[in-house]
């Protein structure tokens, strides 16, 4: 390494996973062209990596707020380009980072670009982006169906309370709920299959298990208001939608490209079945060059009159409905999903909504400065799925959405001392 080339990560090397960073470069000579490099293995050991190649300035700085990238994993003034360009070795690894005490571990690098392979490494950084932030205590939740974790911001409280429910290809996603404790709410997130002593696979579900968590959510000591809010990805977008829709105490739900109608399983509630299973037409899968399928036609049509029983009545909410869709999604056909459950709200005379829209984003819209995925495994094909979107324009999505997710359940989460 050269000893006069300074890689420095702003305003420090450790921050919260969903934190910007500012990179700098400075002892290069002028104009001199170099590659900077980002790696980072997730926790079931993919290894993503990015680059991007830049020209110093006259002074031999580089500041990646200011300076274009020339080509690499991406190209021009994107701050956290490195991060959110990085690929993984092995084609349809979505970056796992479930677990809330493991931090994100990103090494970047400098390269003099006129060496060969690869070129010498000039400097060096480690950026660790933290899951849980200072004073959020975290604590397993095994109580009669809720299999989980709890997460409780520092200080007295009351605090709004948050259902997570990313149960996105099963197992427990520790990583937006943690994350969103740290921003003053009490945060529940749960499994719906495949953790601990739950089983593999499920044939239906239970509106009971999720009232449970509503309730045990509601009894925390520094939880504030008379409901809770919930956060949902992808299927359990139906699921979030039937609570507000069926149970009490739901105040507020965010719904990121899910569907309209109960999907895969029925659902039941009180041991009895309140929705059939809207199912899928796997003959119409779509093979691609890169062997992952592109599904998006492949979910039956909700309002076919043979389907209309799977429609969620969504008029029954009580609560604030804030729906997302991004224009990209190549797993359905989010929008089109959202637009029949606006226009039944509103033949219902209801106006208890509001949508945002992402063009060029895809079907997993997370917290931001993740690695953007374009393809992973999905349960239900059992194999490879295009998830769509483009990766600049769903980084950027992920910013906008994880602000007004905040503001959201803010505004309209009930919270007081009484």
């Amino acid at each position: 390494m050269s000893s006069q080339v300074r890689l420095r990560l702003l305003p420090r090397a450790r921050c919260m996973f969903d934190e910007p960073v500012q990179v700098r470069v400075a002892g290069l000579r002028s104009r001199q062209m170099v590659t900077l490099r980002a790696r980072s293995t997730d926790e079931k050991g993919a290894v993503f990596s990015s680059s991007a190649t830049f020209r110093a300035d006259g002074s031999g700085q580089i500041d990646l707020e200011r300076d274009p990238s020339l080509g690499g994993t991406y190209t021009g003034v994107e701050p956290m380009g490195l991060l959110w360009s990085m690929r993984p070795d092995t084609l349809h690894k979505k970056f796992q980072r479930t677990k809330s005490l493991n931090p994100h571990v990103v090494k970047i690098s400098v390269h003099d670009q006129e060496k060969e392979e690869g070129g010498r490494i000039l400097a060096e950084a480690t950026n660790e982006r933290v899951l849980i932030g200072d004073g959020v205590i975290r604590r397993t939740v095994k109580e009669r169906n809720i299999r989980g974790a709890l997460f409780t911001p520092p200080g007295e409280g009351p605090f709004p309370a948050v259902l997570d429910l990313y149960t996105f290809n099963g197992g427990l996603s520790e990583k937006r709920a943690s994350l969103l404790a740290r921003q003053g709410f009490v945060v529940l997130t749960v499994a719906l299959y495949g953790h601990e002593d739950m089983p593999r696979n499920i044939r239906e579900i239970h509106l009971d298990h999720f009232e449970e968590a509503v309730e045990f959510l509601k009894k925390q000591y520094k939880v504030g208001g008379k409901g809770v809010g919930v956060i949902s990805l992808s299927k359990s977008g139906d699921l979030a939608l039937a609570m507000a829709s069926y149970l009490q105490g739901v105040e507020a739900v965010v719904w990121i490209n899910g569907c309209s109608a109960n999907t895969i399983l029925p659902l039941y509630y009180k041991k009895s079945q309140i929705l059939p299973a809207l199912t899928v037409d796997l003959s119409k899968l779509i093979p691609t060059e890169s062997k992952a399928f592109n599904t998006k036609k492949v979910m039956n049509d909700p309002l076919a009159e043979e389907n209309k029983a799977t429609l969620i009545p969504v008029e029954r909410a009580e609560g604030r409905l804030l729906f997302v869709a991004s224009e990209g999604d190549l797993i359905w056909d989010s929008k089109a999903y959202v637009d029949m459950m606006v226009e039944r709200l509103q033949r219902h005379g209801k106006d208890n909504f509001e949508i945002v829209c992402y063009p060029g984003a895809g079907h997993i819209l997370e917290p931001p400065y993740g690695p953007y995925c374009p393809s992973g495994f999905n349960a239900v094909v059992g194999g490879p799925v295009l998830w769509g979107g483009e990766a600049r324009s769903h980084a950027a999505a992920e910013v906008h959405l994880w602000k007004k997710i905040q503001e959201f359940f803010r505004t309209h989460l009930s919270c007081d001392a009484d």
